[in-house]
This record gives C-alpha cells, structure tokens and sequence, in this order.
C-alpha cells in the first residue's frame, strides 16, 4: 500500500524541512527507506526534540523555522560525515542562521518549476488508464491541491528565496480545432488529461508577474517535432507544427521549449532524438522564428518503460556540434534512474572508484570528446537534492564533474518542484554544499565558492534567458507578492515542510 509521504510523516511523528527519503511521483513503486535514511531520520527528531524544548517551543513550530533546517543539517553529518556547512548555534539561535546566511545573498532562478492542471502528477485510476496503476489492484486518492496553482505560489515564493522561476513544461499537446473548424482557445485545447499545458503555462506566468508587477515567471512550450503527426504519410504533420509554433511564440510568448524525446503527444508509434531529421527540421524552424534554446528532459529513462532508452543524452552531441547557436539545457544532468527508484545505484551503474554513473556519464564523456563544445548547460533540477538524501558523496563526484567538464558558468539551477514540495531546502542544502578535500585531490574537482554558487543559482541562467539582473535586484516599485508574503507571515503562515509524493504505507 502507499501513502503519501506528509501523511506517514505526521503518523510517525516525523516533521523535517529536509526529506529523511526519496518519495514516488506516483510512476512506480516507492523505494524503501534507506538505512542511513532512517538513521537521519532519528538523529533529526532526536535534535530536534532537545533543541525545541530548550527553547520552550513545541516541535513542530522549531521545525518550519531555519533552526529546523540546520538541525537537519546537524542529523545528516552525524550520519554521512562532515557533508555540510552547518554550526551547532544555528539550530538554538535564528540570529546566527541568518547572520551566515543572509537572505537575498543570492539571486536565485530555479529553470525547472512545475504545478498542475487541477489534477495531480499521478497518471493513475480511471482518468489516466495507465495500465501500471491499473494492475496494481487498488485505487490511489487524487490530490489535486497539493500540486495547485495557489500551492505552487505559497511554496515556490512565499517559502522559498527563489526570486524566478521558469514555469516548465510536460509532456502533452494541445487540440488546435474543434468538430466545426474553429481555433479552440484556452482550456478548450486541452479537453482530456493534461498536466501541464502551454497556454496555462503562459496564463500561470502573466498572472504571477501582473501580482507582483514585476518580471518574476517565465514560461516553455510544450511543442516538439513528434506532438502532431500525418499517420497516412508517416510523418510529422508540418503544418500543424508550424501553426502551434507561432501561436506558443507569439501568442503564448514561450522562453524556451521543452522537449520530451522518450514520449509520443501526436501518437506517431515512436518518439524523437535531438540528431534525428525531424529535430532538425524543427530547430530551423524555431531558429527562422527567433527561438534558440532547448530545455530536453535527459535521464529519469523509466517514465517510458517503451521509449525511456530516448531519454539517453547521446543525441546531444551531433545536435550541440550542428547547431552551435543552439542552446541546449540538459535536464537532470542525464542522471538514468533516480534514488527514488529501487535498487537505483545498481542500475545508474554507480562506480565509487571513478565516480561515474549512467547516464550523467555520456553527458560528460560528451564534452571530454568535444572540448569545443560550448552550447550545452547540465541542469540539476532533480539531481542535486535527491542524490544528497541519498548518497552525498555521489552528489559531490556529479556536481564536481559538471563543473570540471563544462565549467561552471554551464551549470545551471533548478529544483523539478513542486515534485519535492518547496525548494527551500534544496536551496539551504546547496548553500552548505562543499565537495570533499578529498575527492578535489583525487579526481581533480574544484571547490565551490561563493561566486561559483551566484552564478549557478542564477546567474548562468539569467545570461541564457536575458534577464535584466540590474532592474531585478535593484528596488523596484512595491512587488505584490512580497507584501502578500509578509501578511501570510505576520499572520503566522509557515513552511509545511511537505514532500508531496507517495512513499510505502509499512516503510
């Protein structure tokens, strides 16, 4: 049986910032609690429970505060060793929290944000008809609000320090005509299960930068060379193509797209690779039209148990060496199977004597062949926070790669919440984030600075994106968003420190 995880959370007493396991996003069976894991889990109720009765505080309430987020800290370095920057003060006094780590030091750009379509990301029971969760012999309860438009406010800005976001997209397309001929609009183009479609990506972002009156969201198209297809040719249906791409440039007024080479909107019995004619076609087009950067979902392959080998990022290199104005933004970092899934560092191929693993290590080898390459950017959305709950030092031989081999003013920030609730502690964690002396000296990573952290946490994508950083951090007119903030504080609004994803009900 599953259950999700806030809910086994609050029947176990558990209450942390940080999640003590990897959850499910309802597209296969939730892996076990590790036990590191369970020993993280203990130590942050252990420290917690000292720590908040030291200072008169019933648990809970210490826990949503940011002596809550470094007690965690404190629990994961008893269990993994000195992974994290973290002072034994910060968990008794908020003052040295703050004084370390000031807020607004950063300007943070999270690249890969989601909510939904007024369903959440499951595609189970009825409405999905998605055989695997038919077979499970029993029914999952929908939650819609979890994964909300109106969560996804309160925990992406009023609970975070993300300062933008890049609202990112899913896989699915949108009906362009009606029975009688006419253009369909809004909600009308998407009728059946649609997680996230463009033109509510686009009305999601003009309805958050018209609140705050300041440029705060971006949005991507969906749209990919394989989303409408001629079935009788066999062959991509170019016209609809080229009517979608205008109206989510023009109308919609996408920053990127985002592609999903392992999934198959148009029903064309396949998907797509970067390389491929199709692909190429499709980026002349785009780049005729003005548009010249490619967010790709790479890695996460079990999400097609059909066409999850096309989430290999192998494609990437003859796209990125043809198209060298092109820029594409590689998704996960390439990282085949989450720690979410089971027996996860078996499949990755995980090799602790070289720190390598699949399919981050084709993304790396990608540029050893290739040190001209200079169009490819690793994201980490999805990669740094789930490898730090689960293998740290897998975290630290990733991160270090992709700054070794890509440099980095090319890796780029972003999270894949609402999936792990608010990205607040993926933000802390990678503030505290510091690569071994030890594996530095023997594989030749750097370590990361203060600078090095600015520019991965949004100033690489803010060059990408041409965000105007002057007119950001500058004071600006009074940003709405930030005063609906400071209510929703003053009138004691909190962090639900919530993975909103299912784990196993006996774990």
């Amino acid at each position: 049986m599953w259950i999700r995880k806030g809910k086994r959370d609050r029947l176990k007493g558990v209450d942390s910032p940080v999640p003590t396991q990897l959850v499910s996003n309802e597209e296969y069976i939730p892996r076990r609690q590790s036990p590191k894991q369970k020993e993280v889990e203990y130590w942050t109720g252990q420290i917690a429970e000292e720590k908040s009765r030291k200072l008169g505080m019933d648990r809970r309430s210490f826990m949503a505060t940011p002596m809550g987020l470094a007690t965690c800290f404190l629990a994961s370095n008893k269990v993994w060793g000195k992974v994290w920057d973290v002072d034994e003060a910060e968990a008794t006094e908020e003052a040295a929290y703050h004084e370390k780590w000031p807020k607004g030091e950063y300007f943070v750009l999270d690249v890969q944000s989601h909510f939904t379509n007024g369903i959440p990301i499951g595609l189970r029971g009825e409405i999905g008809k998605m055989e695997f969760f038919q077979n499970m012999g029993f029914k999952l309860k929908e939650d819609k609000e979890a994964y909300s438009f109106h969560n996804f406010i309160k925990e992406m800005f009023f609970d975070s320090e993300t300062d933008m976001i890049v609202i990112s997209g899913v896989p699915g397309k949108e009906e362009q005509r009606g029975k009688d001929g006419k253009v369909l609009e809004g909600a009308a183009r998407t009728p059946g299960l649609n997680i996230l479609p463009s033109w509510l990506m686009a009305q999601a972002r003009d309805e958050i930068n018209g609140l705050a009156q300041s440029k705060r969201a971006l949005s991507q198209g969906n749209l990919a060379p394989n989303h409408y297809w001629d079935k009788t040719a066999n062959k991509p249906d170019k016209a609809a193509i080229i009517e979608q791409m205008e109206r989510e440039l023009n109308l919609y007024k996408v920053s990127s797209w985002k592609w999903y080479c392992h999934t198959d909107p148009g029903r064309s019995g396949g998907g797509f690779q970067c390389d491929d004619d199709n692909a190429q076609w499709f980026i002349e087009e785009s780049r005729k039209r003005g548009m010249k950067t490619f967010s790709v979902h790479k890695g996460y392959s079990y999400q097609s148990r059909i066409l999850g080998h096309l989430a290999n990022p192998k494609d990437i290199e003859k796209s990125a060496l043809r198209n060298p104005d092109i820029t594409w933004v590689i998704y996960h970092s390439a990282l085949q199977h989450g720690p979410n899934e089971p027996n996860w560092e078996e499949a990755n191929k995980y090799d602790p004597v070289t720190g390598d693993f699949a399919w981050h290590n084709v993304l790396i080898d990608i540029k050893r062949r290739n040190p001209q390459i200079n169009n490819v950017y690793p994201e980490i959305g999805s990669f740094f926070g789930p490898l730090v709950i689960s293998n740290p030092t897998m975290a630290m031989h990733g991160m270090g790669k992709n700054i070794k081999h890509y440099g980095v003013d090319h890796v780029i920030w972003g999270t894949d919440c609402l999936w792990w609730g608010s990205p607040q502690w993926v933000i802390d964690a990678f503030k505290r984030f510091q690569i071994s002396d030890e594996l530095c000296e023997k594989f030749g990573y750097s370590k990361i600075t203060k600078e090095d952290k600015a520019k991965m946490f949004g100033l690489n994508a803010a060059k990408i994106y041409k965000i105007d950083l002057d007119a950001k951090r500058n004071p600006l007119p009074a940003d709405a968003l930030s005063h609906l903030k400071t209510a929703y504080v003053e009138h004691g609004g909190r962090r639900s420190n919530e993975a909103f994803g299912w784990v196993r009900a006996d774990d």
